[in-house]
């Protein structure tokens, strides 16, 4: 039986993104991430809980997120769980938890000064376009229901291309009905 292992989190940040090397030179970076969960009781009573959760950013992507995030920063991560189990050396224990790889990571928070923020998105994990610098995400197109090829165009692997600096959008003069704007 094939089995799946994914994980969506939206949250903020807990602490500011720790960024380290490996011996080998790969950048990791531990993000804390807090997210709620709001239910009512069979009383009727509205309760929320709060689940804080440990992400591991890697490569280029690990860089990019202690660039421009920062505790309180909203984000979206896709991932897989992962269980880190080690014996605790004070008790000589074994110890396990469980955190996220991250596969992306998508900045939520809009740029409200120089500092960072954004709505970017980086891709994570080796098989997944780690060299990619956060930028726009480009608009798509639907995909060819024939299949021959005229759908949105892949970036497998090549070097990103820089984007132009986001800017607000402009109203609509007065005079425009704003059912004819297209989103």
């Amino acid at each position: 039986m094939a089995g799946l292992n994914k994980v969506f989190l939206i949250g903020n940040l807990t602490r500011d993104p720790e960024l380290r090397y490996t011996p080998s030179g790969a950048a990791v970076s531990d993000l804390g991430i807090a997210t709620n969960r709001v239910y009512n009781t069979k009383e009727g009573e509205r309760r929320e809980e709060t689940l804080f959760v440990d992400v591991a950013v890697w490569n280029r992507d690990a860089e990019n997120c202690c660039q421009y995030l920062r505790k309180g920063s909203l984000v979206h991560v896709e991932g897989a769980l992962k269980l880190e189990s080690w014996e605790d050396k004070n008790t000589g224990e074994k110890r396990s938890k469980l955190k996220v790889v991250a596969e992306r990571v998508q900045f939520l928070d809009s740029r409200r000064d120089g500092s960072g923020g954004g709505s970017t998105g980086v891709q994570a994990g080796s098989d997944y376009g780690h060299d990619e610098a956060p930028a726009p995400a480009p608009a798509r197109r639907p995909a060819d229901p024939a299949g021959n090829g005229s759908g949105p165009p892949r970036n497998h692997g090549a070097p990103p291309v820089a984007a132009a600096p986001r800017r607000p959008p402009t109203p609509p003069p007065a005079d425009e009905d704003s059912e004819d704007i297209p989103f």
